[in-house]
């Protein structure tokens, strides 16, 4: 009968626990890109910097990721992020060397969390033309 209990008391524990650190991580809210810069710094060969903003509240929540989408809606590259940007709010981060075929003349870069994935701001940019060219965008 006392460790049905304490099974009890601890299941409680962990449902209460649970209610009040869940609206901790959903009020992080979604990852948002914020700004973009592309250039293009070859043939067919770009260089992005993106600025994410997110309220990341630790390693249990933080964005995790931004990605550079195709016209097609396909994944062309994905810049990882390998930690939390707590007080470092709005961030820029880089990724050189990002081979997009010479049809495809517009991206749309999106960033993502590990609470919610993808569904934050998401920005459209042009791709510039010739080499040493860039073209920024902001929300």
């Amino acid at each position: 009968m006392q460790s049905r209990t304490v099974s009890t008391l601890l299941t409680r524990l962990v449902l209460v626990c649970g209610a009040l650190l869940f609206p901790m991580l959903v009020n992080a809210g979604e990852a948002d890109v914020v700004a973009a810069k592309a250039t293009k710094t070859g043939e067919n060969t770009y260089r992005f910097d993106v600025t994410v903003a997110h309220k990341d509240t630790g390693w249990d929540h933080y964005a995790n990721v931004w990605q550079v989408i195709g016209p097609d809606g396909v994944t062309i590259v994905e810049r990882v992020l390998a930690h939390p940007h707590v007080n470092e709010q709005p961030f820029t981060r880089s990724l050189s060397g990002v081979t997009i075929p010479p049809d495809i003349t517009g991206v749309t870069l999106r960033a993502g969390d590990l609470v919610h994935a993808f569904g934050g701001a998401e920005l459209r940019i042009e791709l510039p033309v010739e080499a040493g060219q860039s073209v920024t965008v902001s929300n």
